[in-house]
């Protein structure tokens, strides 16, 4: 029987993370590499995609290597993942972490209702949604011959529920309705692919809460008031989730949303 460290243990195993050149994505990273694991970074800048990698490898010694990539074009998102089998020979891990998100500033996008476009809807569902399913059908093969496959989505507390637009009353931020319907399309797929891909795959979602970057006062009062455990997300507080779903330990769970938002959607 392996002990904790063992089943946490990700040397000889490759992971390739959209998004890692971003917030969560580099947490992720971050964690990922500390246990073992070679780490294709994929984001949109190839410079910064080969300045987190070199980071990686300073850090924690690991293989790491950036791919620029266009998660809007197929064929860029469909290369990604045999530009990765290139470098490595195979793929153990797949995180999907890139996303549209409220601040994206793109036209039609964080304005109101009335006013976003089905431009910036079709956008953020192609680089939220419709990118994971062509890594996960890309990656397949590999995931299957890995014997530890294991793929994470990336989803949101509004992929769960609702907005509350109370939170944002007197400041300049949005929630775009193609953010949450692109969030809780990943978990369907999430639920989809699980099924799909037994048992050779694992399929697994995180589902952060929202995570502290310098909003407004007001708006971080007010989530911070309506969260159980008092604060705003951090991006360490990700790791052990993505070590968790990544790894081992979770070698019996698939199909499962991970909610890691101190309670937000418990009341």
């Amino acid at each position: 029987m392996r002990n904790l460290r063992e089943l946490m243990n990700l040397e000889g195993r490759t992971a390739l993370v959209t998004g890692g050149a971003g917030h969560i994505g580099g947490a992720i990273l971050d964690a990922l590499a500390e246990l073992g694991a070679a780490t294709a970074v994929a984001d949109r800048i190839q410079a910064k995609c080969d300045a987190r990698a070199v980071d990686l490898e300073t850090a924690f010694g690991s293989a790491s290597r950036g791919f620029a990539v266009d998660l809007l074009d197929e064929g860029s998102t469909r290369g990604l993942v045999q530009r990765a089998l290139e470098w490595r020979g195979g793929i153990d891990i797949v995180i999907h972490c890139a996303a549209f998100v409220g601040t994206t500033d793109i036209p039609g996008w964080g304005v109101s209702f009335e006013q976003q476009s089905v431009a910036a809807w079709d956008a953020a569902l192609r680089v939220n949604l419709t990118a994971a399913f062509i890594l996960a059908q890309e990656a397949a093969p590999a995931l299957k011959t890995s014997r530890h496959g294991s793929i994470i989505l990336v989803s949101s507390i509004y992929g769960c529920v609702g907005p509350d637009l109370s939170l944002y009353e007197g400041t300049a931020m949005s929630n775009p309705v193609g953010y949450g319907v692109s969030k809780g399309g990943l978990l369907q797929l999430n639920r989809y692919l699980a099924t799909q891909l037994a048992p050779e795959v694992r399929v697994n979602a995180i589902t952060p809460g929202g995570v502290w970057r310098g909003q407004p006062q007001v708006f971080c009062e007010r989530y911070q008031a309506r969260t159980p455990l008092g604060r705003m997300a951090a991006e360490e507080d990700f790791k052990g989730a993505a070590a968790y779903l990544a790894s081992d330990l979770s070698a019996y769970v698939t199909g499962h949303n991970l909610v890691v938002d101190g309670g937000w959607t418990v009341w």
